[in-house]
Parts: C-alpha cells; structure tokens; sequence
C-alpha cells in the first residue's frame, strides 16, 4: 500500500524531532498505522537543516504553500507555531482536503472555533494532541479515555517554564531573575519570556482542555491569566512552611453557576502528587465523576517527547483516512452540534482559599483590624503566621491561611486592609487550591 505522504511545515526542534522519530521508529510506526507514513514534502528556512535530517530524498522548498498545494501531500503538519502564517497555511490546506496535525496551542486556543469548522465543511482532521503537555497524552486521555465521565475539574503544570523557575525557587532559596536568567541559558525560557512567565502560554493550553473537558467552545479570551513574576522567594518559603508548594497552575472546574477557566500561581499542600512535580516537567490532574482522579505526568516540552505526540497524531490521522467522516472523533470530544453554552465565570465568581502576606505595623491591635475586615466580608482565617520583625524596622511580616471564599469579597477585604495606616505596601495575595479527590 501507497505509504501515506506528509507535507512537513517547519524543521525547528519539534519539527527536526518528529523528522528522526519518523525515521528511527518506520516499522514500528507502520505495524501500528497500516501503512507507512513519510514525510514527501517539508518547508524550512534553513534547507541545509533538511538534508542533515536526511530528507534529500524528499522535496524541498523555502515556500510552505508550496507544501499546502502539493497535490501529493496527503497530512501537513504545522510546527511553525505562532498565529500567522500558520492559520493562513492551515485553512489552505484544509481548503485542499488535506487532513491537518499541529502542535501550535497558541493558534488552536485562539482560532481552533474557525479551524475546526473549516475541517468539518471538508471532512478532514485535525489533531493537535502536541499543543498541550508536550508528549503527554492527556488530550487523548481526556477525549477518549475519559469519554464515560463527566469531567468535574482539572489542575495542570502546563509550563515547563515557570515550575522549573519556582522548583529552583523552592530548593535553593533564589530570586526569581536569576533563576529566569539560567532558564533562558539552558534553553527553558525564550530569549522574550513573557508567554511563560505571565501565564499566557498556560491559558492557551487550558483553554484547549476545558473546552474538551466540558464541550463548551474555546474561549481563550475569557480565560483569567497571571504568571509567576510577582511571586517572591519569602512566599515560596512562607508556603513551604505551612505545608504547601507553591505551583503554577492552569484551573478548569464546572460549577453550577459556570465554567472556572484560570491559569496563576496556586498554593497546593505538599502532599499532593502534583505538588511533586518539579523541574521542567509538566502533569495534569483530572477529576470524573466514575474514575474518580487521575494523574498524566511528563515531558511537557523537547524535540522527542513533543515529536512523540506529533507522530502519534499521524498514525491516528492514518488510520482515519478511509472513515466515514461522520464517524471520527470529534475535535472538542463531543459532536459538534452538542456544545454546551455554558458561560466563563468572572474571577469575582470564582471561590477559592488564599494566601496573604502583609507587612504590618508591630504595636496592639493591627492583628485584630485585619481581622475584623476579614470577618466584615465573611472571611475565617484557617492559619496565622506572625514573623519577628527585619532589623532597623518597626513592620512585621504577616502571613494568613484563608478558608475559601467568594473572590469579590476577597478584593473588597484586601482593598480595605491596604487603606489601614497600620499597612505598608500592597498586600500579596496567591489563591490556595486543596485539589480534593
């Protein structure tokens, strides 16, 4: 049988990965696709890149469209990454019936509604499982695997970035900068870090698994976003203490009201397996309602493990070739016409337990006007801890556990709090998330 013939857009690290895993594992590739799968046709920038990956046998352009038109082409996979030219490329090659894999999470968070439905017109697939968690396969396991449950919450580490900065944080007691500054020399961070260390690259990700989890639409840009550079090294510390690690964690939870979709740094108690997941590596916790929780945990970033999904995607593309098209999985786990409406809640909606730490005056009666706001606005402390005062200064450090609460609440107490003359500088605030099963 004609071995089916890919049109390979990008030879970078994911792309140059996918190249020799191709390569390396054909046969077995093959025994479980039924075919064989070669790339015929790859676009780059640096086609010297090509030849030294061994495709001299394949063609070769400078021009992705020349790939998006070849009618040989059968699957194109998109590693450019970005928003464009990669949309323009892919509804090309949707446009020409071609079946589509991409590891771009950024393009399917933001314009996967139109893709998506570009594929449905022509009865092709999409797959993206390397988008989010490198080669994870959490968006099979949550598509597939899970596809008896209702899916009631999930947490990931989804940046390998920001838990390799806050694992060094923790450890060995560093600043933030330097800790970032050794991340973009090992290659971890880019040399513009800011999707990473803001969060943005995470809620791309937790866009895509929300809307898989729930059968709600993507809505990346109802998503609440923080990253992890107001995180200070005394809070990691301050948490350690009180039995928790501090995570960067994207939050999808379904509640009565709505959707909970939110990626920012998150206290969660130590014990926790996910509180263990530490360096550049990346895991999801999902809960559901029959199987109750579970754990994907791994590489969530490189050449191979992220090729790994890239090609797992072509062997499913593979086998989908001769099947009806009303018959595959859907992009978003459920039929198309079977999305739910259900709304993104606003942060001020969403309950959760905090973290606070101030800097409070040391004389009578400071402890008990914070707690008297705190009360005002139906806040119970669960821990307290009053640090001795920093040489040459009259202002203690203040650290409080809360129960959960409603997070508009939360704003109206710390806005108050702020006012107290007793109060210098802004009040810290990091949600606390218990991850019950």
């Amino acid at each position: 049988m004609r071995p089916v013939q890919v049109g390979l857009l990008g030879l970078g690290t994911v792309g140059g990965g996918t190249v020799v895993v191709l390569a390396r594992n054909a046969d077995e590739i093959a025994r479980r696709a039924g075919r064989g799968i070669v790339v015929s046709h790859a676009a780059a920038l640096n086609l010297e890149r090509a030849r030294e990956l061994g495709l001299s046998a394949a063609r070769l352009s400078s021009d992705p469209f020349a790939v998006v038109n070849d009618p040989e082409v059968d699957i194109v996979v998109e590693l450019f990454g970005g928003y464009e030219p990669a949309r323009t490329l892919i509804l090309a090659a949707i446009a020409n019936g071609k079946h589509v894999v991409t590891a771009n999470k950024a393009l399917i968070a933001r314009h996967g509604n139109e893709i998506f439905a570009a594929a449905r017109e022509q009865g092709v697939v999409v797959a993206f499982e390397a988008a989010v968690a490198g080669g994870i396969p959490v968006i099979k396991a949550v598509r597939e695997g899970l596809a008896a449950n209702r899916i009631e919450w999930l947490a990931g580490i989804i940046n390998g970035t920001s838990n390799f900065i806050l694992s060094e944080m923790r450890d060995k007691g560093r600043e933030f900068a330097d800790v970032l500054a050794e991340a973009q020399r090992r290659g971890y961070a880019e040399a513009d870090p800011t999707f990473d260390v803001e969060g943005i690259d995470a809620a791309h990700k937790l866009t895509i698994l929300a809307a898989i989890a729930f059968g709600i639409p993507l809505q990346f840009e109802k998503a609440h976003v923080e990253g992890i550079t107001r995180v200070a090294r005394e809070d990691v510390a301050y948490a350690e203490e009180l039995g928790y690690r501090i995570k960067h964690l994207g939050i999808a939870r379904r509640t009565p009201k709505g959707v909970e979709l939110r990626a920012h740094p998150t206290l969660i108690p130590a014990r926790r397996l996910i509180a263990n997941v530490d360096g550049v590596m990346n895991a999801v916790l999902v809960k559901a309602d029959a199987v109750g929780p579970t754990l994907y945990y791994g590489a969530g970033a490189g050449a191979e493990p992220t090729a790994s999904a890239v090609v797992a995607d072509l062997v499913d593309v593979t086998r989908t070739l001769t099947t009806d098209p009303e018959n595959r999985v859907p992009h978003l786990a459920f039929q198309p016409d079977a999305l739910a409406d259900l709304p993104i809640l606003p942060m001020a909606e969403v309950e959760t337990g905090y973290y606070l730490r101030l800097s409070a005056a040391d004389r009578p009666g400071v402890l008990a006007d914070v707690a008297r706001i705190l009360g005002d606005r139906g806040i119970s402390i669960e821990a307290l801890v009053q640090k001795e005062p920093p040489p040459g200064t009259e202002h203690v450090p203040l650290i409080m556990l809360t129960h959960r609460v409603r997070e508009g609440e939360m704003d109206e107490a710390i806005r108050r709090i702020e006012q107290l003359g007793s109060v210098r500088d802004r009040v810290i605030r990091l949600r606390v998330e218990h991850l019950d099963p």
